[in-house]
């Protein structure tokens, strides 16, 4: 059994190349038309206004071109290729087929239906057969699907089935817990609630005792519906 703990400090994404850039007239990963940087700074002027605030006033002026370059780090996961980042795997293992554990990987996201944060973290474990993968990719592939609007059950399917589909692996187990912005800050506003999900493939779904060992190990000794 491998395990290891993630670099809890955050990893500046601002400026990187694979940011979406916005310009008017391109076509985003959806397919749909992706508006211009100043169609965009020009929305978040609109929502100022909306909301009742002034924006050419001194503390707003900017504010419309700081959320456009928020935007670009927020949700830069829709520029990048998660089957892609676990590409490159290692089968030189001396013969390794115990579990491989990567817990405490922070992650911010954003819910789709009222755009606030989701902050949390994951834990991902697979179970090896013939290769594994640099342990920064897991990480990275929490990220590519956590900066993207998303609900919390598909990230973690997601994450899932991408570890699953590219390493084709004994098994692999992820699970995700977060708290959602939009029920502590609005709405029936109950901070501290967590809100926990997991998937469980191959072994981590059939085997009582993997999946026992896979929770203790990220501190779920009392287990967990898996799904």
């Amino acid at each position: 059994m491998t395990e290891h703990t993630s670099d809890p400090s955050p990893t500046p994404s601002r400026d990187r190349p694979d940011a979406p850039t916005g310009h008017g007239g391109d076509v985003n990963a959806s397919g749909a038309q992706q508006p211009s940087r100043e169609e965009a700074e020009a929305a978040v002027d609109t929502l100022l206004r909306w909301a009742g605030d002034d924006p050419a006033r001194e503390g707003l002026v900017d504010t419309p071109a700081r959320v456009a370059r928020a935007y670009e780090d927020f949700f830069v996961g829709y520029a990048q290729d998660p089957l892609e980042i676990l590409q490159r795997t290692f089968a030189e293992v001396e013969g390794y087929d115990e579990m491989v554990v990567l817990r405490d990987v922070r992650l911010t996201s954003h819910c789709e239906h009222h755009m606030t944060p989701i902050l949390g973290k994951a834990h991902v474990a697979y179970m090896p057969d013939r290769r594994v993968v640099g342990i920064s990719k897991l990480a990275r592939v929490v990220d590519a699907y956590a900066k993207r609007l998303q609900i919390q059950e598909k990230m973690t399917a997601q994450v899932a089935n991408a570890i699953q589909d590219v390493l084709e692996p004994k098994g692999v187990a992820v699970v995700i817990e977060a708290e959602h912005q939009c029920m502590t800050t609005r709405g029936v506003q109950k901070p501290g609630t967590t809100m926990v999900t997991s998937r469980m493939l191959g072994m981590f779904r059939n085997s009582d005792a993997t999946r026992r060992e896979f929770l203790a190990l990220i501190g779920h000794s009392g287990g967990l519906h898996h799904g």
